[in-house]
């Protein structure tokens, strides 16, 4: 064998090593995602949880013609449905981009329903409704904390499908750029 032929072996096999190695990253990068997803989810089942029984809890108050109750339910059973989904394929980003829209509808309802809540408070003191709204505050910091985790995750995925020349690899293995929520 002439040197020329093992300088190009020896390319070839690096080139080969350094292709497995960028796949396999972008494969673990990618499971990171999936990782991040399920404290995500979690977190979004016990906040539903949470709002289904502070609209149970505010019944007694609001007015029977009041649909805000029936919105805030409806925002969070399609905020559960986006959330599935996303629990299904944690790197799509159409199905990302399906959950922020459903938790921008799910913020716009619960405050239309503090909207519609009478002034006098000492309706509202016997209710249970003061400590959910504690909890619910509590649920929404670390909802946005396993959110701030699942976005760590996957800028660090989109980073590395950027990247040259692992980009390279990315298309021709079919990952995508992530969702963000």
């Amino acid at each position: 064998m002439s040197t020329t032929q093992i300088a190009l072996l020896a390319l070839c096999a690096l080139l080969l090593f350094w292709g497995v190695g960028a796949y396999n990253r972008l494969v673990a990068l990618r499971n990171a995602i999936a990782r991040a997803i399920a404290p995500l989810e979690s977190q979004i089942r016990q906040r539903h949880d949470l709002l289904l029984r502070w609209c149970d809890g505010l019944a007694p108050v609001l007015e029977p013609s009041t649909q805000w109750s029936d919105a805030v339910r409806a925002a969070c059973a399609q905020l559960q449905g986006a959330g599935d989904a996303l629990l299904a394929q944690p790197a799509s980003a159409p199905l990302a981009s399906s959950v922020r829209l459903a938790e921008s509808v799910l913020t716009s309802a619960r405050q239309r329903l503090l909207a519609a809540l009478p002034a006098g408070h000492e309706r509202l003191s016997g209710l249970e409704t003061e400590f959910l709204v504690e909890q619910l505050t509590a649920a929404d910091n670390t909802l946005a904390f396993a959110r701030d985790q699942f976005n760590v995750a996957t800028d660090h995925y989109n980073r590395a499908v950027r990247q040259f020349p692992t980009w390279v690899i990315a298309h021709l293995f079919g990952f995508r750029v992530a969702g963000t929520l």
